[in-house]
């Protein structure tokens, strides 16, 4: 089973794109984000006419995050579930497909660090945690996967130096990633690539891409029994690429 996170940045901008990437690399889950759709806007149709059962929380030209899935798509949850406080945005939606229970996450960028949106950043990876509590548990196949806006170390970005004072490396957000290890999550990637100075996104201004100047900020975490099943992981720096791309790539994991 092949799974991927991508955050496409506009799918009404690139769905032509999408659709070729899918027919190309056939995952069997996508977890997208940004797509900036309303719900009823989301090309459904055009996805189950390449085999995809589809689920969308979407809030028009903001956010927006989807689920396809070509081996199930079970006990839909859009927003987080239990008790706590719903997310404002449309930002995460969970669903069960071919037995893993997997959730497509736009986490907050945070802005600065004096900003409102840093804070709501910080109580958004603490949501997250409690959303993982009512829905889910470690000792099952979880995966949370998508645009954490985080670079978990300063392997992953590509001068520190730039997040000194800065969102994507502060303490507080690598806490908060920490606390979902500490949950039970694994960022998959790492279990593959341990000294690799990969990236998942580059600013378009600049030429960043073509200099190499990016951060990994797209993850796939994993409980312990869906890494174990692992056996290839992968950045498409590819589809980064060509004309009108995303400033995103699609982070991929092949489970057994």
């Amino acid at each position: 089973m092949r799974i991927v996170t991508w955050n496409v940045n506009s799918l009404r901008a690139r769905q032509e794109r999408v659709e070729e990437w899918l027919a190309e690399v056939q995952p069997d889950v996508v977890l997208m984000q940004e797509t900036k759709l309303a719900d009823d806007a989301f090309p459904t149709l055009a996805f189950e006419s390449m085999g995809y059962s589809c689920a969308h929380h979407g809030q028009g030209q903001w956010n927006g995050v989807a689920i396809l899935s070509k081996v199930g798509l079970d006990d839909v949850v859009a927003n987080f579930a239990g008790p706590g406080d719903p997310d404002p945005d449309a930002r995460i939606i969970t669903a069960t497909c071919g037995g893993v229970r997997v959730s497509s996450v736009y986490v907050p960028n945070g802005r600065s660090l004096d900003d409102d949106h840093y804070t709501y950043k910080l109580w958004w990876l603490g949501r997250l945690q409690a959303h993982l509590d009512a829905d889910t548990s470690p000792d099952q196949d979880v995966i949370v996967g998508g645009d954490y806006n985080i670079a978990p170390d300063d392997r992953d970005v590509h001068d520190p130096k730039v997040l000194v004072g800065a969102t994507h490396g502060s303490e507080p957000e690598r806490q908060r990633l920490a606390e979902l290890e500490a949950w039970g999550l694994t960022d998959v990637f790492r279990t593959m690539h341990d000294d690799d100075r990969m990236f998942s996104w580059w600013d378009y201004r600049g030429g960043d891409f073509h200099q190499g100047r990016g951060m990994r900020i797209d993850l796939l975490m994993c409980s312990k029994s869906v890494v174990d099943r692992v056996t290839w992981t992968a950045i498409d720096r590819n589809a980064r690429k060509g004309k009108s791309p995303s400033d995103h790539a699609p982070v991929m994991v092949d489970l057994d």
